[in-house]
C-alpha cells in the first residue's frame, strides 16, 4: 500500500531533478523547447520552471522590470502574456526563441 507521504514525496524528487537539469542552459533551451510543441499551457509552465532554476521568479521579476504578482499571473495555466512582456521574460532567461521549417510528409513515386 503506497501512502500520501510516499507519492508526495516522489514528485518532490523529481521536481526537484527537473531544477537542477534546467540549471544547464541547452537542457532549459530543449526543455521550452518541447513544451512550445506541447501548447502554450505547457510553455507556460515550462517558463516557470525554467526561471526556478534561475532563482526564481521574484528574480525574473527584478530583471525584467515586471512585477512578481503579474509575472505569476502571466505564467499561470489562464495566463496570456504579451508578446513583449514574453520576449522579455525569454531574454531574461537567457535564451532567444529560433523558428523552424516543418517538415513535411513526402510521398515516394
Amino acid at each position: 500500500m503506497t501512502t500520501r507521504k510516499e507519492k508526495t514525496r516522489g514528485t518532490s524528487d523529481y521536481k526537484e531533478f527537473l531544477i537542477e537539469q534546467l540549471k544547464d542552459p541547452e537542457m532549459a533551451a530543449g526543455y521550452l523547447t518541447a513544451c512550445f510543441e506541447e501548447g502554450e499551457e505547457a510553455f507556460l509552465l515550462a517558463i516557470k520552471d525554467v526561471a526556478e532554476a534561475r532563482g526564481g521568479v521574484g528574480s525574473l521579476a527584478k530583471s525584467t522590470s515586471l512585477n512578481r504578482e503579474g509575472l505569476y499571473a502571466m505564467l499561470s495555466e489562464k495566463g496570456n502574456p504579451r508578446l513583449s512582456s514574453l520576449s522579455m521574460i525569454i531574454d531574461a532567461l537567457g535564451m532567444t526563441i529560433a523558428f523552424r521549417a516543418k517538415l513535411q510528409n513526402k510521398k515516394t513515386a
